[in-house]
């Protein structure tokens, strides 16, 4: 049984060891360093502590599988996170699908978010769910030494009313 829920302040832990596995394989074509490995950890740990109250998780069976965050409570996905050991069952359009309503109930008629441009899975991924490429960027990254392309991504959720002379609100 697949349940999508907020996240509990005592399961921090769980989800920063799904959030490392997965940026893990997603950084294999960026070329991951140890070092990058050990500031990640100790990076998904500070935010799943701190920041659990804007986590979406998927869990199945009871077990959490997979999480979303926005940091700001806006329209902006900042992570999205399926444990690789359960990719491809549905889970991510799942929870993608929850996510995207909390940002339309939020008042918000579109959703956006950024990866890295050699992230072809999730590239793949959000463009199967209708989001579109609408920004690339390329960024100095003093860990790896070298220029990394970051590409944001846009979907519009809800149509914005517009109102004509003379209507009200």
């Amino acid at each position: 049984m697949i349940t999508i829920r907020k996240a509990r302040q005592e399961e921090a832990e769980i989800l920063a060891e799904i959030g490392l596995r997965a940026w893990q394989k997603a950084m294999i074509p960026v070329g991951e360093t140890q070092d990058m490995a050990d500031n990640a950890r100790n990076a998904f740990l500070r935010f799943t502590r701190d920041g659990w109250i804007c986590i979406t998780v998927i869990e199945r069976s009871g077990q959490p599988v997979g999480w979303a965050a926005r940091e700001d409570l806006d329209e902006t996905i900042t992570d999205f996170w399926i444990d690789p050991d359960f990719e491809g069952q549905g889970l991510g359009t799942e929870l993608l699908a929850a996510v995207e309503i909390e940002i339309v109930d939020k008042g918000f008629s579109k959703a956006s978010l950024q990866t890295h441009a050699m992230n072809a899975q999730a590239l793949r991924f959000f463009e199967k769910h209708g989001y579109a490429v609408n920004w690339l960027t390329v960024t100095y990254n003093p860990k790896l030494d070298r220029e990394v392309q970051s590409v944001g991504l846009s979907k519009q959720l809800a149509q914005q009313q517009t109102l004509g002379y003379g209507q009200e609100f």
